[in-house]
């Protein structure tokens, strides 16, 4: 019990995987713009990890590995990734429009974020078991969620504040992203 508290609370905050890893930037960069939406995305991609770091387990562990196919993880990862995505997609367009329309974009860029693969292939470079592999899934996706949500309450209070005309914009995103980072960085120590 003890290692898994130690996987997923590694997987979100001391190796969080936007602010450690520094993978899954664009929707972490194009979403954060509304807490409310970020949350959305961050639910999206919660449900998205965790479901695919389950299913490419299971399916890295009973076929690939049983049939000698280790060398296809990648093809395979993706192709369950892209299913995944589509179900969420859809599931979101009839039972959430209004979210559905303000994730926009970002919605299909889940099955290209690398996030969620980097997961999937760090659940297989670490051995980590099936049950393992979904907490690690959980916690880097909850890693991502609290990132994404901080740095758009961040940004709901920029917009308000007198910020030099060169620094408007992606400048102080950018900025605001690389102090995160380094506040994150100060959970190195932890584990």
């Amino acid at each position: 019990m003890k290692e898994l508290f130690l996987i997923a609370v590694g997987s979100a905050l001391v190796n969080n995987v936007v602010l450690s890893q520094f993978l899954g930037l664009c929707p972490f960069l194009g979403v954060s713009k509304n807490v409310k939406t970020s949350a959305g995305m961050g639910a999206a991609v919660i449900f998205v990890i965790t479901i695919a770091s389950f299913v490419t387990s299971v399916i890295y562990k009973g076929i690939l590995v049983n049939l000698n196919l280790e060398f296809l993880q990648t093809i395979v990862f993706i192709l369950v990734i892209a299913a995944l995505v589509q179900f969420v997609e859809m599931f979101l367009k009839k039972s959430m429009p209004p979210l559905y329309e303000a994730l926009g974009v970002y919605l299909p860029l889940i099955t290209t974020n690398c996030a969620v693969l980097g997961v999937a292939l760090t659940n297989v470079q670490k051995s980590y078991s099936i049950l393992e592999s979904v907490i690690n899934g959980v916690g880097t996706s909850v890693g991502f969620t609290i990132a994404i949500v901080m740095l758009a309450g961040v940004r709901e209070k920029i917009e308000h504040n007198d910020v030099p005309y060169s620094f408007q914009g992606s400048p102080i995103v950018l900025i605001t992203a690389g102090l995160m980072a380094i506040a994150f960085f100060g959970f190195s120590g932890l584990i």
